[in-house]
């Protein structure tokens, strides 16, 4: 248990990625010393949750403004009544792909990407449905300063067409699924981001690729990106750097899109999960070479 903080109890995960907060009910708006608590453990951590919270829409709209603003979600029809909250659902006959499953950093291909995803659990699976979470942080940190050198240069492009465009995967599902999918030719739109963000908080420097959304990166041949790429995604997602996420009914769990990255886990085929999503505004990633 980290005794750093003084109105938060804080237990953190092997190597600092990921903890668990408690002491606090996040139900009703934070008061300023703990909110700043919270902050500071967020920062720290980068994946931090809340067990046996449950919540009202209102009540996961208002905890996630004390953080920034609502991001931008496209692509997916989020619920009628609650604009900012996508329902993250999958019925237990479902055939589709779990939604998520694959490594990525949410909306990476925005300009203003999302600093950071909540998500609520509402109905949770028996089995299987965890969460992955790579450190992109200590991940950059054990590269040699050969790479780094190389890589605090360059810049990787990114867009949804891959999931989202017209001849996207989404496009081309066949199986029925819960979550109502927007297919658009707006997701072929490209954005520049450094490869090594520099985190606005801490300073820390961190990979920023996102398989999903990484199409290449700028001044290079296809093949050369694909190839530096390739070795980036394997280096990220070794166990070292991993932290596997268990889910509880009613945990919220808030991560940083600017230094990791995540992929939903499947395994629970014939089981019912329900989980609510929102995200916050962030800010155009700085890099190395412009911090």
């Amino acid at each position: 248990m980290n005794s750093d903080f003084r109105y938060i109890r804080v237990k953190s995960e092997p190597h600092g990625f990921g903890a668990s907060i408690a002491g606090i009910s996040i139900g009703e708006p934070l008061p300023a010393v703990v909110l700043e608590e919270v902050k500071q453990a967020w920062a720290r951590h980068l994946v931090i949750c809340f067990p046996d919270q449950p919540l009202s829409h209102e009540q996961l709209e208002a905890f996630t403004l004390q953080f920034g603003h609502f991001g931008v979600d496209p692509y997916i029809v989020a619920m009628e009544a609650h604009p900012h909250i996508l329902e993250v659902r999958r019925e237990p006959d479902e055939k589709a792909v779990n939604f998520g499953a694959q490594w990525h950093s949410d909306w990476s291909f925005q300009e203003q990407p999302p600093a950071g995803t909540i998500l609520h659990s509402k109905v949770t699976p028996p089995v299987g449905g965890d969460t992955l979470f790579a450190d992109g942080c200590r991940a950059y940190d054990d590269l040699s300063e050969t790479m780094k050198g190389l890589l605090d240069n360059l810049f990787a492009v990114h867009s949804a067409r891959v999931p989202y465009g017209k001849d996207g995967l989404f496009a081309k599902e066949t199986e029925a699924r819960s979550m109502k999918i927007v297919i658009s030719e707006d997701a072929d739109k490209i954005f520049t981001h450094p490869l090594v963000r520099v985190h606005p908080i801490t300073g820390r420097r961190a990979l920023y690729i996102s398989p999903v959304y990484t199409l290449g990166i700028q001044g290079m041949s296809r093949g050369e990106s694909a190839s530096l790429l390739s070795y980036l995604y394997q280096h990220m997602v070794q166990d070292e750097y991993i932290y596997r996420h268990r889910w509880t009914p009613n945990m919220l769990t808030l991560w940083d899109n600017r230094c990791t990255l995540h992929n939903a886990d499947g395994g629970y085929d014939g089981h019912l999960r329900v989980m609510h999503r929102t995200t916050i505004a962030g800010e155009r990633p700085i890099g190395v070479i412009s911090a």
